[in-house]
């Protein structure tokens, strides 16, 4: 590995959609790969990283993504029969076929739902919270189930019969062991080039919460917090997240 190779925490950080702090937590706690060049002078492969985020404790089955002769479509997607222990979504025309989520992500993904929706409840009354399985569709070749998704009391005209045909205001991933790199780059350049306004990752193996906002077309990262930290969001006035909440077994 040439020293042209390595980035900075900062670089790193900035192409994972993370922030610096979580770079440092995961460099003291040898979670990804570094090269030290000094006293706290570190520096990263980006490619060696992303493959330990995505390869690290495998317990769960990886997504099958599978292209075709053509991209897939919606329509595609509705002819796929059902198969019991996995769901699909579309991303720009690849079919991607991944297992159910386990416990610890349906624990998260109740309690987050929970605060979400008695805050939207005081604040957009008209908008409503939607969670997985439901289909949202973002043009003729991607099809997404985002874990949680609110729509605003404005955005009504998106909610069809059955599905969401549209961006959600705000979209929630819970990730798991084996999506990061599915959620970090891939989702998240569907979601910001849909117009999501606003994106969150949540990481319970790692315990990170991250808030991407839609700023001038790009998504930057508008809030974040880890461990038993309360997040709160420039965004969402009185809104406070208790991570501990989320992570308790």
């Amino acid at each position: 590995m040439g020293q042209t190779d390595l980035i900075t925490a900062q670089a790193l950080a900035d192409a994972l959609n993370l922030s610096v702090e979580t770079i440092w937590r995961y460099t003291r706690n040898n979670k990804i790969p570094y090269v030290t060049l000094g006293e706290r002078q570190y520096r990263y492969n980006l490619q060696e990283v992303l493959a330990a985020l995505t390869g690290a404790r495998v317990r769960e089955k990886a997504p099958e993504y599978i292209s075709g002769p053509k991209k897939f479509t919606y329509q595609d997607y509705l002819e796929l029969p059902e198969e019991p222990g996995y769901r699909y979504e579309v991303l720009a025309g690849e079919l991607v076929k991944e297992p159910s989520p386990i416990v610890v992500h349906q624990r998260i993904c109740r309690e987050l739902e929970f605060i979400l929706l008695l805050y939207f409840r005081k604040t957009d009354p008209l908008g409503e919270i939607f969670f997985a399985p439901l289909d949202v569709t973002l043009g003729d070749f991607t099809v997404v189930q985002p874990d949680i998704l609110f729509i605003s009391g404005t955005q009504k005209d998106i909610v069809k019969e059955t599905r969401i045909d549209g961006a959600p205001r705000l979209v929630v991933e819970i990730i798991s062991e084996t999506s990061r790199r599915k959620d970090r780059l891939r989702k998240r350049q569907i979601y910001q080039e849909a117009g999501v306004q606003h994106y969150w990752l949540v990481d319970s193996y790692e315990k990170t919460f991250e808030c991407l906002a839609l700023r001038d077309g790009e998504y930057i990262l508008a809030a974040s917090g880890m461990d038993e930290d309360t997040v709160t969001h420039p965004d969402f006035p009185g809104l406070s997240l208790p991570l501990a909440e989320l992570w308790q077994d």
